[in-house]
């Protein structure tokens, strides 16, 4: 009986061989004299920012402990009634393009090149997409990339129809394989009549698609048809928001307000969201990629293509609606580690199934490649769905019973450290490198939205040796490490080699190469701007500056549009004879008003607001030289604005650039005027017009003396 077996694989093998081989031994004869070979398409669909949770499907589900019970996902639903729901889906890094990095290459992201979202996908990358584009099928990819500012013909696709970085919701440039076509209407829509037509125009061929949805990152704005859906609903609390992350105790709320609420100075409750309208809006988009979701299963099934088509429904990372006090994601909990996943394949009968395995997002590249037949690269660190897509009910014995997460320290997001984690099917240690008083343990059986930290609970000194045994194993199976890529928090800190912070020296007129100024407000005392670089430019609250809640739970400070922050001269704070850099994350309440600014008409520079667009205005010699970006900012932005060594004025707005110009000269000597954050007194910079105060929230304002790294 063993021989027979053996016989059978062995027959089933060269059967399978022989199928892929015949279109490159007959051509254009095999295709037209047999049947298609029996191997699915592939339609890849994903969200960016959708919790695990926020699918209707899943709300009925929770039953009473349902927090938007009043959500609706038809199509969503659709799928899962259509094919297996996996309810233990997680992703090892909860960071967008980190996460989409895994889905690519199938290795984790010290190993694949992406561990932050300022950092290029790496062009030569194995993805499932070189995978299959070499077993035979046409690949395309559409909508959200989201790899830094990266942009032209997406990396392994043989087309691709996608926006460069955040894109925005209405009227988006999309790049057609690589070429700017300007598109009008909601992003999402956009992105679906592209895959539309993707389908159309590939219907008589193998293809593996991909595409990318906006929704449902913020700014949360969607369709002028779904602005008043969800009107009357509220959110439940987060029943954990008491229970504030490790990492952030004292984190004074646990979303960004709206507008009316931050010009009212109202402190929303920890974890409802304020009044509801973020997370309705959030819902809101997520309903309009649902409808754009049908779009494309309904298009499937007037091309007939499916019942031979894989679709595979997820998103890039879940997402924090007042959860341990938290808006955003990046860090280890479950709501921002856990995902929806569905998959739908008629050929293999599973309807209306749901699978308990833990599936993980490094998985996509080898179930793609093992269901296309395409051998795969030994070094992938992910598991083919093969099995459970097949049996949902009866994981292999030897199915993963656990996994690792990372997450690494990323610069603009300072309060979030490096975190490392091992999380098994019913517990999950949480770790700190450099913090091992922030370690967490929990169990997962009776904690699930983990409340209790049981790291240091001699009751459960069994289960904490059991994980750490877990986690040294984890660990050193995927060859955990800190890439050379990551940001370091030592440089970003201003702390030296030994970890003290100090003072850099530099000649006169010579580029320090450090950071200068760093406010983040969190140490401010008194009427003192705290300055956490080590150089000691403390600034002077000038006016009322209340500590408000700012970007998903970061404090910042409130300008009215009369306060002010100023800060005398001193030597680091020189910005002339080179380059210099100037971070800053802010929010607007108003069009129009001075961010930083430093100097006069004669030399100086002023970073301001002139109707909602940013720009960045540079004086020497009595000759100015200014560069403005084309969109208005009224959002959350991080901002940097660069004087570059190769005498470039260049503006960024999260990690993109999106303004440069030629800088006529370098500032030539220290301006008299001391500096001032959210005004700019004295002499003015910008002469030709009056520039008001700021008026909104500012987070944090770093200033390095160089270019920045």
């Amino acid at each position: 009986m063993k021989n027979l077996e053996q016989w059978s694989r062995t027959f089933f093998s060269l059967c399978s061989a022989l199928t892929l081989a015949a279109p490159l031994l007959f051509g254009t004869l095999r295709a037209s004299a047999q049947p298609a070979p029996a191997r699915p398409n592939f339609l890849f669909i994903y969200t960016d920012d959708q919790r695990w949770d926020a699918m209707s499907v899943s709300q009925r589900e929770e039953g009473d402990k349902a927090r938007f019970p009043w959500i609706k996902t038809p199509n969503m639903d659709r799928l899962a009634e259509e094919g297996i729901r996996f309810r233990n889906a997680f992703v090892v890094n909860s960071l967008c393009a980190p996460s989409r990095a895994c889905f690519l290459t199938g290795k984790y992201s010290h190993l694949n090149g992406v561990a932050n979202n300022h950092t290029p996908f790496p062009v030569d990358n194995v993805t499932h997409a070189t995978l299959l584009r070499k077993a035979g099928y046409t690949t395309g990819y559409i909508g959200k990339w989201h790899m830094d500012g990266q942009s032209g013909q997406r990396p392994g696709f043989d087309y691709s129809a996608s926006f460069v970085g955040q894109g925005r919701y209405m009227d988006c440039p999309i790049e057609v394989n690589g070429k700017v076509t300007q598109t009008k209407g909601w992003v999402d829509d956009v992105s679906a009549d592209f895959a539309v037509g993707f389908l159309q125009k590939n219907k008589n061929k193998p293809f593996s698609l991909c595409v990318g949805f906006k929704s449902s990152h913020g700014p949360w704005q969607p369709p002028e048809r779904l602005k008043d859906l969800y009107a009357n609903e509220e959110a439940k609390p987060a029943p954990n928001a008491s229970a504030t992350a490790i990492y952030r105790k004292g984190a004074i709320d646990a979303l960004p307000p709206g507008p009316d609420e931050a010009a009212a100075g109202k402190k929303r409750p920890q974890g409802q969201g304020g009044k509801g309208e973020m997370i309705r809006n959030y819902m809101r988009t997520l309903h309009g990629a649902d409808e754009n979701l049908g779009k494309i299963l309904k298009a499937l099934d007037e091309l007939g293509l499916a019942d031979n088509t894989m679709v595979i429904y997820t998103t890039d990372n879940g997402y924090y609606l007042g959860d341990h006090g938290l808006g955003d994601k990046r860090s280890a909990y479950e709501e921002a580690l856990r995902i929806p996943l569905i998959i739908r394949y008629p050929r293999v009968g599973n309807r209306g199934k749901t699978c308990d395995a833990i599936a993980l997002n490094l998985d996509l590249a080898e179930t793609l490649a093992d269901f296309a037949g395409a051998p795969l690269p030994a070094d992938m660190q992910g598991r083919s769905w093969r099995p459970l897509i097949e049996n949902p009910a009866a994981p292999p014995k030897d199915w993963r019973t656990g996994f690792f997460y990372e997450y690494f320290y990323e610069r603009g997001f300072t309060t979030t450290p490096t975190i490392t984690a091992v999380r098994t099917e019913f517990a999950k240690l949480i770790q700190y490198p450099g913090h091992p008083e922030w370690s967490e343990l929990f169990d997962l059986g009776s904690d699930s939205i983990e409340t209790r930290n049981l790291f240091s609970d001699p009751a459960y000194a069994a289960l904490r040796k059991e994980m750490e045994t877990e986690y040294a194993k984890q660990s050193k199976a995927i060859g955990y490490k800190i890439p050379p890529y990551a940001d370091d928090p030592a440089r970003d800190t201003g702390k030296k080699a030994g970890g003290k912070a100090g003072a850099s020296k530099a000649a006169p007129g010579e580029a320090l190469k450090d950071w200068v100024l760093d406010y983040r407000f969190d140490k401010d005392k008194g009427e003192q701007s705290f300055d956490a670089s080590g150089q000691n430019n403390t600034g002077a609250l000038k006016g009322d500056l209340p500590i408000v809640s700012g970007r998903d739970g970061h404090i910042a400070r409130h300008f009215d549009g009369k306060a002010f922050i100023d800060i005398p001269k001193s030597k680091s704070l020189n910005p002339a004879g080179g380059p210099w850099t100037i971070d800053i994350i802010f929010r607007p309440e108003s069009p129009d008003g001075v961010l930083i600014g430093r100097g006069g008409k004669s030399n100086g520079y002023c970073l301001y607001l002139s109707e909602g667009k940013l720009t960045f205005t540079v004086t020497a010699s009595n000759r100015s030289s200014t560069v403005a970006a084309p969109e208005s900012i009224d959002y959350w932005a991080m901002v940097t604005a660069a004087v570059t060594a190769d005498q470039n004025l260049v503006l960024s707005v999260d990690n993109e650039v999106v303004a440069k110009t030629k800088l006529h000269a370098f500032i030539p000597s220290d301006p008299n005027d001391g500096m001032q954050i959210g005004a700019d007194t004295g002499s003015p910079v910008v002469s030709d017009k009056k520039l008001p105060n700021f008026t909104g929230l500012i987070e944090s304002v770093r200033l390095y003396s160089g270019e920045a790294p």
